[in-house]
Formats: structure tokens, sequence, C-alpha cells
């Protein structure tokens, strides 16, 4: 068994397609509304469906977050320098945490990590 799909409640849908479809690798497949609903798949064909909550009363909990593993240490870097130069605040570079090399970010509502298990 593995998971095949997971739903995100943003403010803003249409940033978000924005950035998977940049920096994820993500294809939008489906887009209901100007800022209702998206769904994303990858070419794992992983799908990602990213809703708005019109009562704009999002709260996930303080720790919440959902992570990208990438192949090797490089590859985090050149993802933190592309996020970095599209204009999003990242607080820390990528470092060593535990058993990884890993930043993580927020985006909108969303708490995300990259990083590459040592």
């Amino acid at each position: 068994m593995t998971i095949n799909h997971l739903n995100l409640i943003v403010t803003d849908v249409i940033n978000n397609v924005k950035l998977f479809e940049t920096y994820f690798d993500f294809n939008c497949e489906f887009i209901q509304g100007e800022n209702g609903i998206a769904v994303l798949k990858n070419m794992n064909n992983f799908t990602l469906v990213i809703m708005n909550n019109k009562q704009n009363d999002i709260i996930y909990p303080k720790d919440f977050h959902f992570g990208f593993i990438t192949d090797n240490a490089e590859q985090v870097d050149s993802l933190y320098k592309k996020l970095v130069d599209g204009g999003l605040e990242i607080i820390h570079p990528p470092r060593k945490i535990r058993d990884s090399y890993t930043f993580y970010f927020h985006f909108d509502k969303l708490f995300i990590e990259i990083g590459h298990y040592l």
C-alpha cells in the first residue's frame, strides 16, 4: 500500500499551483473557479489537491509539515538557490539536522521541508 494523494488547504490556490509547478515538477490538471480548487500530478502519479478555505480560518498544527526528499545534497542546495532566487524568504539555509541535510520554509499556510537523508 502507498499514499497516493494529499489535500492541502491554502489561502491562494493560484500562487500555490505556481509554486508546485515551478519548483516541484507538478503539472496542474484541473482548476475550478478563480481560487477554488486545483488538482496537480507529478511524474510518479502522485495527486496534490490544493483547496481554498473561503472562511480564511486555516490553522495547521504548529509543527505540521510535509517534505520532499532529494537524491543528494547538491539537489537540496540547488533547490534552495532556485527558491531564494525566485523571491521566497527562507530563514535558514540547508544544514545537517539529525540524519539529513535539509531546510524548511513557509509558503502561504504551508510548512515545507526539502532534504536528503545522509
